[in-house]
């Protein structure tokens, strides 16, 4: 049904011409000045108070999920390892590698961690940058925990073959690098995040709702422009 005339069909529809005001054009036209809209918050609309809190999550689950991943990364290597040196210790400074690489993915979560932390401040940290940091965290240790599980599955199984066959070894570094790899790419993506700017004024400009520009009028004008 046409809302303009109750008939069946919308191609004539013509709406009827409006002479009396709406609500909005009859508050405003007793005193736009009085509708100007301020940002009342002392630290501003864009940073509120908790702002930081998403902020030192991101900076925590970088580090936390990441160190996770490498100290189950080095145990898990580091059991295999010792079993096969039982048999062959000539072999243990050459089995020494999925160690190394597990704890690489600690540091990748300590770096995500620190450029972090550098970049809060207190009195200008804004929202928008918080989720950016807490997206950061997230990325890099979620990444480095599967990375350090892969390699220390990867690292446990691959010494104890490579104590029985020597051939296995050049198989066993081509899986763990595609293993680490997995922890890279999450650093890449939480370098870009954190590169990424919140806010330039954590206060928000004023607003005249009654203004079609939504510039805010002052006393010496106080019709919209």
């Amino acid at each position: 049904v046409c809302p303009c005339c109750s008939c069946y069909s919308l191609l004539f529809c013509i709406a009827p011409s409006r002479t009396t005001p709406t609500m909005a054009e009859s508050y405003c036209a007793d005193n736009v000045i009085a509708y100007n809209t301020f940002d009342e918050y002392p630290e501003g609309v864009y940073c509120p108070v908790y702002s930081g809190f998403f902020g030192v999550m991101g900076a925590t689950s970088a580090m936390i999920f990441s160190a996770l991943g490498a100290g189950y990364g080095t145990a898990k290597s580091g059991i295999g390892i010792a079993n096969m040196a039982v048999m062959h210790p000539e072999l243990i400074m050459k089995s020494i590698i999925p160690v190394v690489m597990a704890g690489i993915i600690a540091i990748y979560g300590l770096v995500v961690s620190v450029l972090i932390a550098n970049g809060m401040d207190g009195s200008k940290y804004s929202l928008f940058k918080g989720f950016i940091d807490l997206g950061a965290g997230l990325s890099v240790g979620i990444s480095g925990l599967a990375a350090g599980y892969a390699i220390g599955v990867v690292g446990d199984a691959g010494v104890r073959g490579t104590g029985q066959q020597p051939k296995l070894f050049v198989g066993m570094i081509l899986i763990l690098i595609f293993a680490e790899v997995l922890g890279l790419y999450g650093l890449i993506v939480a370098l870009i995040l954190n590169t990424q700017g919140g806010a330039a004024d954590c206060h928000a400009t004023c607003y005249n709702p009654c203004c079609p520009s939504g510039a805010c009028v002052t006393v010496g004008s106080p019709n919209c422009a």
